[in-house]
């Protein structure tokens, strides 16, 4: 099993990120993780059902993020993380495939392998294997109290800009275990999708699809931290 479970976007503005995020989507702000300290980052979550979205922003220089930040010439897509069920087998495939592991994350209650951008372009990936399945610990303990689906209920695709979109599409094939359809990949809960990078120039994640419960909000879109966000 392989699950879309958290997008991150980056901002210089974090509060300001928030605020434009809960105004688009109506989603809560549902937890602060303070050991992001560790990347040089400040960072919110916000639930949309049982996924994520998460906003970091550099609190000093040198920081990865801020170097995206510097390079795309404002806010960006950051980072995708995906849940598996178990990393040994993760491992296995990922040296199989020559695709290094710049961090290991982990806690008692789940552990998260972040890939190198050069091995896996477009975003930082992370795959993910919580000890509970149905938990997310990166979200703090008290997400469940925070999630609001009024507007919008779950992320049900995703957008990856890059050069070479077919051979991008299957290094993350790879990476994930799973068959790659064209530029296409198909989880269990959402679509990533890799297409050429447009003539706006914007590139890696560049567009979020939202399930929405009501009729009238299908096809609003927004542009938001740097990334289309739509509601489908």
């Amino acid at each position: 099993m392989v699950r879309l479970r958290q997008i991150a976007l980056a901002t210089r503005d974090l509060a300001g990120g928030e605020a434009a995020l809960t105004a688009a989507l109506g989603v809560e702000l549902c937890h602060r993780d303070p050991n992001v300290v560790v990347f040089g980052l400040e960072n919110a979550l916000f639930p949309v059902g049982d996924q994520f979205l998460e906003i970091v922003s550099p609190r000093q220089d040198g920081t990865t993020a801020g170097r995206l930040l510097d390079k795309r010439g404002g806010d960006a897509g950051y980072m995708v993380l995906f849940q598996v069920d178990d990393l040994e087998p993760v491992e296995a495939r990922l040296a199989e495939h020559g695709i290094r592991v710049v961090f290991d994350a982990h806690t008692d209650e789940i552990r998260g392998l972040h890939l190198h951008p050069k091995d896996v372009p477009g975003a930082i990936v992370s795959l993910d294997a919580p000890r509970e399945a149905a938990e997310w610990p990166w979200a703090g303990p008290r997400w469940r109290d925070h999630v609001v689906t009024d507007r919008v209920s779950s992320i049900n695709a995703m957008t990856v800009s890059v050069e070479d979109p077919q051979a991008v599409c299957r290094i993350w094939a790879g990476a994930l275990g799973v068959a790659p359809t064209g530029d296409v990949i198909e989880l269990q809960d959402a679509t990533v999708r890799f297409r050429p990078i447009g003539s706006d120039g914007r590139r890696g994640i560049t567009h979020i699809g939202f399930t929405t419960p009501r009729a009238e909000l299908r096809g609003t879109t927004h542009d938001v931290l740097g990334v289309t966000l739509e509601m489908t």
